[in-house]
């Protein structure tokens, strides 16, 4: 038996030898009917062992027959393997059939990868990341636009203001003031006339108001530079021509602009309760009254008209 098995490795090996000659001698057009060659010697050479390996345990006759030995009750000599040795023989032959295929002798490249579509997958991957944590930090914030309406509310009862609403358009400073000194019954041409007015007199009520106290807050700085040139970060034209011809927001140098040329007393009430006081160093007996809000518009500052509670 170990003789047999010997005798099959070396058969194995040697057909092994012959297939690998023949596959690196295939061409494209001849390796279909080379691979269907190797396979047909494969299974002669199983069939022709197993064969082998069936004489040898006594069961079949070189011509086939059987040697007369019944079926049920199988003969057992010393020359005869036992079953469990035939069946461990034929298993250790299985693992040696060239019935599987051979290693390839070009191995497949692995594929190069996109570097595009990896950068693209990781970029966006990056952009999901910062959006949740841009959503989660925006969850625990404080809704600060909430938080100033509320307050805002409660420091108009304790002032005893109710307020109009201004578009938020830019113009809201000057248009607030408008409105404030319509309120009063004050023409919007100011005691100190400027050098051009624009839109006359109508006193806001034309809806373009706004352009007409822009022209007196930028010709009060005009005529007064001295005042206001130490506070500016750019040349007084660029900054009066802002003014003038733009929808540039208004701060605090035109509230003091407007006050000085207009002769009143401007309170801007802020959510927080402050108040602050333009031109009350001067004098001044009439006032007009103007909220003032950080975050509850989209454009950002804005400023509004507060009237008194009749």
């Amino acid at each position: 038996m170990e003789e047999l098995q010997v005798t099959h490795r070396n058969e194995q090996c040697d057909l092994q030898a012959r297939i690998t000659q023949k596959k690196k001698s295939a061409t494209k057009k001849t390796r279909k009917g080379i691979n269907e060659e190797c396979n047909a010697l494969e299974r002669q050479l199983m069939e022709k062992q197993d064969l082998e390996l069936a004489q040898l345990a006594g069961k079949v006759t070189t011509n086939g027959e059987n040697k007369g030995i019944p079926k049920d009750e199988p003969e057992m000599t010393e020359a005869s393997p036992l079953p469990d040795q035939t069946n461990s023989t034929r298993k250790s032959l299985e693992s040696l059939s060239l019935m599987s295929p051979l290693p390839s002798t070009h191995p497949e490249r692995p594929r190069k990868q996109n570097r595009q579509k990896a950068r693209l997958a990781r970029r966006a991957a990056e952009q999901e990341a910062l959006a949740a944590k841009a959503a989660e930090e925006a969850a625990s914030q404080p809704d600060l636009r909430e938080q100033e309406r509320i307050a805002m509310l409660k420091e108009l009862r304790v002032h005893g203001l109710r307020e109009k609403e201004i578009r938020p358009d830019g113009h809201c400073l000057y248009s607030a003031v408008a409105d404030q000194l319509t309120e009063l019954g004050m023409a919007l041409q100011p005691r100190i006339e400027p050098a051009t007015v624009v839109n006359g007199t109508d006193g806001g009520r034309s809806g373009l108001g706004h352009n007409t106290v822009r022209m007196v807050a930028a010709n009060f700085i005009a005529e007064n530079p001295d005042d206001f040139i130490p506070f500016l970060e750019e040349p007084l034209s660029e900054y009066l021509r802002k003014i003038r011809d733009t929808a540039e927001w208004g701060g605090q140098l035109e509230l003091l602009a407007l006050a000085r040329a207009y002769g009143v007393r401007i309170n801007v009430l802020q959510g927080d309760g402050t108040v602050v006081n333009v031109g009350e160093s001067m004098g001044l007996d009439k006032e007009v009254w103007l909220a003032y809000y950080r975050h509850s518009f989209g454009l950002g500052e804005h400023y509004n008209s507060l009237r008194k509670e009749e």
